[in-house]
């Protein structure tokens, strides 16, 4: 089986809603998390991160100011992220699911880097 964790890393932002706080998926199974924010999703970027038990953070993809999205090229295949800018919710959805992908799934605002 596949068990995801999944929880918030932002900064300064409430979280209203995060669904569900774990779940577990049968092998080739779809996976489905939706976070739910207090800030508008069409103006801020928002973007999905999972870190494996004992690894690294993994970048998966996620949406730039509710405009493109950008998923991780070796991800392409598995993940998409939607955005309902109605109920500032995003979603991640994975297909064919596998043990490897257990690990704690993050929400994250990204916040923008300004340089001169």
């Amino acid at each position: 089986s596949v068990t995801v964790h999944s929880t918030l890393m932002m900064l300064s932002v409430a979280l209203l809603l995060l669904l569900p706080a774990s779940v577990t998926v049968q092998p080739g199974h779809t996976l489905t998390i939706s976070c739910t924010v207090s800030y508008s999703v069409s103006s801020c970027r928002t973007h999905w991160i999972r870190q494996p038990a004992g690894k690294g953070l993994e970048w998966i993809g996620g949406h730039h100011a509710g405009h493109s999205m950008h998923i991780k090229e070796t991800l392409k295949n598995k993940f998409s992220v939607n955005l309902d800018t109605s109920s500032n919710t995003v979603t991640l959805s994975g297909q064919n699911m596998r043990p490897g992908d257990t690990a704690v799934y993050y929400c994250h605002q990204v916040h923008r880097l300004w340089r001169k």
